[in-house]
């Protein structure tokens, strides 16, 4: 018996990995990148770069201050530093250590938690528009990917995407989402747990969650429920360039993922991290400038009579009203770079909030280019034309992994 678990065992680990190796792992930078690359190869001195839903801010100065000090120590892997990080989080929100996973991002689990949840048989169920990247993993996975368009509140439509295949394996929330910035309540979350497909998981993506009054979903997982929480330091701790993340779940679930891969993680990002985690005034401080600073572009976007969809996170969507790939264009030749579209809203551009000086560049560029007349080629295109400006760019299949 031993030596059939062993095996299966191997046999299981040599097909993830196999998986794992055909299958890049797309990240918020680099669909940016991809945006990008359509107007400049290098991007110009100044450039007001509000595409990828960056904090502009960075880590905080305790974690600089932890980061310089290791840096002499950047030779060795440090295991103990990866589990303080564990430890740290699992003690602050009540959790079981074995309850939490550190990663380089958030991005290698939402692509583990596909691959391990569905496959030809068993569909991923997105909302549309949502953060793309579970939907690269399911290609890989060859899972159906089903698209559910958002309420019109602009929330998750669970009810639709629980109904949507009763075969679902995974079940994705972006809460807030990504791009819109909007919120699914917590009942709407706990219906999809208690209404999804039998063997579904969900897969609750909180990246954004510190920007917002979103109820979190980590105390569903204290309650031993059928999902995976992701969390980043990417986005209000200011560390997308220094990569660090985590998988929170039942122990049972990450298992499953955890055959997909696992590493060392880098000793500065989840030395930082920690550092982070014990700043209790960082999250409510850096909150209030983003909430400042997107409020008050709001304001001005409300009274030049532009319409957009409010936030509560650092991006939102603006209705250009023309092919926003159009709008990209002529905002890069202004030195200010936006991204981007989604096919099912292809006027929409996403807007990332910057500082407030590049929030006031951003806001000349964009009346010079929306007060400036629109090609004539535009009136001509059909609606189907202008959805399929939505599906240019993406990332080729061969891209290198950025993890």
């Amino acid at each position: 018996m031993k030596t059939d678990l062993s095996r299966r065992s191997f046999f299981r680990m040599a097909a993830a990995a196999s998986a794992v190796a055909a299958m890049p792992i797309f990240t918020e930078p680099q669909l940016a990148h991809a945006q990008r690359r359509r107007f400049a190869r290098v991007i110009p001195p100044g450039a007001v770069r509000i595409d990828a839903n960056e904090n502009p801010l960075g880590p905080c100065s305790g974690a600089c201050a932890v980061m310089s000090s290791l840096l002499p120590e950047g030779g060795r892997y440090d295991m103990e530093l990866t589990q303080k990080l564990v430890d740290t989080f699992s003690a602050q929100e009540g959790l079981s250590s074995d309850y939490v996973l550190v990663y380089a991002g958030s991005s290698e689990p939402l692509h583990y938690t596909v691959l391990a949840f569905t496959s030809p048989q068993r569909s991923l169920v997105v909302a549309d528009p949502s953060y793309e990247a579970p939907m690269y993993a399911a290609k890989y996975s060859g899972a159906k990917i089903v698209k559910v368009p958002l309420a019109a509140d602009y929330s998750h439509d669970v009810r639709a995407m629980v109904a949507a295949d009763p075969n679902a394996g995974v079940l994705y929330i972006c809460n807030p989402n990504n791009p819109t910035g909007t919120i699914t309540t917590r009942a709407d979350i706990e219906y999809a747990l208690a209404n999804k497909p039998k063997g579904s998981i969900l897969l609750v993506d909180e990246a954004y969650i510190h920007f917002s009054d979103a109820t979190p979903s980590l105390d569903l997982v204290r309650a031993d429920k059928d999902l995976i929480v992701l969390r980043t330091f990417s986005k209000v701790y200011g560390m997308a360039g220094l990569r660090c993340g985590l998988a929170i779940g039942r122990p049972d679930l990450l298992a499953k993922i955890q055959t997909y891969g696992m590493n060392s993680n880098p000793i500065l990002a989840v030395a930082a991290a920690t550092s982070s985690l014990q700043t209790p005034e960082l999250v409510p401080q850096r909150r209030k400038i983003n909430t400042d600073i997107r409020t008050d572009v709001f304001s001005w976007l409300s009274a030049n009579n532009y319409k957009f969809i409010p936030s509560q996170t650092n991006c939102f969507m603006v209705d250009t009203g023309r092919p926003g790939r159009e709008v990209m264009t002529a905002m890069a030749q202004r030195n200010v770079y936006i991204g981007r579209v989604w096919p099912i809203w292809p006027t929409y551009v996403r807007i990332t909030v910057g500082t407030r000086s590049e929030m006031d560049q951003f806001q000349v560029a964009l009346r010079e280019v929306m007060t400036s007349p629109t090609p004539a080629s535009v009136h001509a295109q059909d609606p189907a034309t202008l959805a399929a400006l939505g599906t240019r760019d993406l990332p080729p299949r061969s891209a290198k992994l950025l993890i």
